[in-house]
């Protein structure tokens, strides 16, 4: 299964990024074997829309679940339409963040759970 998940760096070793929209990488994790990709986010100096357009870059890599810190209510209805399950709270590094997700430390969330424009 691939898992985005919100990071400060390009490793698995990086920091879960508590921001969505203004994170500078993604990384696209196959939860089986654990290898990734590293994306930069290109929405992260928007002007505004970060959310949505990082949400989009998101969805467009086929991913079924994010990991991230905070998601506010633009990028939430937009990853949630794309049928993304959306998991907030996430900490730690990247790995350790998607083995707990694996080990089923996680819940989906079901609304955004910081305001618009919160990683400003």
């Amino acid at each position: 299964m691939r898992i985005a998940v919100t990071a400060k760096g390009n490793t698995l070793d990086a920091q879960v990024d508590p921001r969505f929209g203004r994170c500078p990488m993604f990384l696209i994790v196959e939860s089986d074997d654990m290898t990734f990709e590293a994306l930069d986010n290109s929405a992260a100096a928007a002007g505004g829309g970060a959310g949505i357009q990082a949400a989009q870059q998101v969805a467009e890599k086929d991913v079924k679940v994010l990991l991230t810190g905070n998601c506010g209510p633009n990028a939430f209805r937009t990853l949630d339409a794309a049928g993304v399950e959306i998991v907030s709270g996430a900490s730690g590094t990247v790995k350790e963040a998607v083995e707990a997700y694996k080990a089923g430390k996680f819940k989906a969330a079901d609304n955004a759970n910081v305001d618009s424009h919160n990683g400003m």
